[in-house]
Order: C-alpha cells, then structure tokens, then sequence
C-alpha cells in the first residue's frame, strides 16, 4: 500500500510507528468503525472531516509521541478533550500511563465515554467539566485547538504537578497551528513536519511549555 492510500487507513500509524504491538495496532483499527457509528449520531468530527480520520485526528494527536515517551504512570489531563483528541490515541499509545479526559460538552464526553468503554482502556478516566474547575495535580496537560495558547496555559498552570519524572519538564503539551502564541514561560516548539511528511502538518506545531 503506497503512503497516499494509507492517509485513509490505520496503516498510517503503522508507518510512522512500526514498533507498535499488535494489541495496540488493533485498537487503532477498530477507531474507524467506531467513530464512523458516532458520527452519524452526534457531530463529534466534521462530517467532511471524519474521511481523514487517522491523518487529521489519530496521527496529529500522536505527534506527542515523536517527542515524548511518557514513563508509566505519568498523569495525564487532556483539557477539552472534544471527541477524544489527542487523549484516546495517546492512551493506545501509552497504556501504562494515567489520561483524564475532560470537556464541558456533555453529549461529547458521553460519547467519548461510550468510546473508552468500547476499546476497554482502562487507563482513561472521563469527566463532564470545565477543566479550569478541577482540582488535583497533573504532570502533562495537553490540548489541541482548545483556545489561544497564552489563554490555555493561564487555564491550566495550577494544575501542573512540581516534581519532574520524565525527560521532559512537567508542563503544556499544546498542538496548534501557524504562529504559536507567547508564553510567560519556556516554550520548545516542534514543527510537525519534522516528523510527519504529509501537506497537512506543515505550519503545524506542537508545543512544549514549562518552567524549570
């Protein structure tokens, strides 16, 4: 199957990350069908848009994971998670590692839930909230397109755990797209071409927000 082909498929994953176990490679199979049905009860990706399911939504996600191997046990918040994303394929992704999901949409997250029970992860937690409203400490939190990056971190930089386990400083792990906004604090930005060769990542990004 050439790369073109693969765009649609969940072989794309596959060849971005060939290392992957067979368990994990066939819970990304299954992602299709399952959106697919959700999709036409609720709008959780564009209708245009759920085509490019893997390249748009799955692989974007786990650009993440291009430059973090998170240890086990790290806790995760995936703050205004929508349809799942990046948090449900990081936790294929990770299975050892702790995701919370939460949004302020109540019929996404009941989706997102029915979605987490269907794939049996057992290492993601869902909550219908708004994320600036939780308590607790969390060495990741991560978001894509949730709102302007400065505005997100402002959000979040309280529920940022202080001690440090991974080879990354605990912070913000954001994707956005042209221009990445200021931060008040150090900022690693990643293009996402570096890592993906397809159209659609160029002037995308991902960036890494941090204090040390």
């Amino acid at each position: 199957m050439d790369l073109q082909k693969k765009f649609h498929t969940a072989s794309i994953v596959s060849h971005y990350f060939p290392k992957l176990p067979p368990n994990q490679m066939a819970l990304f199979n299954r992602l299709e069908d399952i959106y697919g049905h959700w999709n036409t009860r609720i709008n959780l990706i564009s209708r245009k848009d759920i085509a490019h399911l893997y390249l748009h939504h799955v692989l974007h996600g786990l650009a993440i994971a291009k430059v973090i191997t998170f240890c086990a046990h790290t806790k995760i918040l995936d703050f205004g998670t929508g349809g799942g994303f990046p948090g449900i394929p990081l936790a294929i992704m990770f299975p050892e590692v702790n995701f919370h999901l939460v949004d302020a949409t109540a019929k996404k997250i009941k989706a997102v839930e029915s979605i987490v029970t269907t794939l049996a992860l057992k290492n993601i937690t869902v909550d219908w909230a708004r994320g600036e409203d939780l308590k607790g400490a969390y060495d990741f939190v991560i978001g894509r397109g949730v709102t302007h990056l400065a505005l997100f971190y402002h959000w979040v930089k309280d529920k940022i755990a202080k001690e440090n386990k991974n080879s990354l400083y605990n912070g913000i792990l954001y994707l956005k797209g042209p221009s990445p906004d200021p931060l008040p604090i150090s900022m690693d930005v990643y293009p996402l071409q570096d890592f993906f060769i397809e159209p659609f990542f160029r002037e995308k990004y991902l960036i890494h927000g941090y204090t040390t």
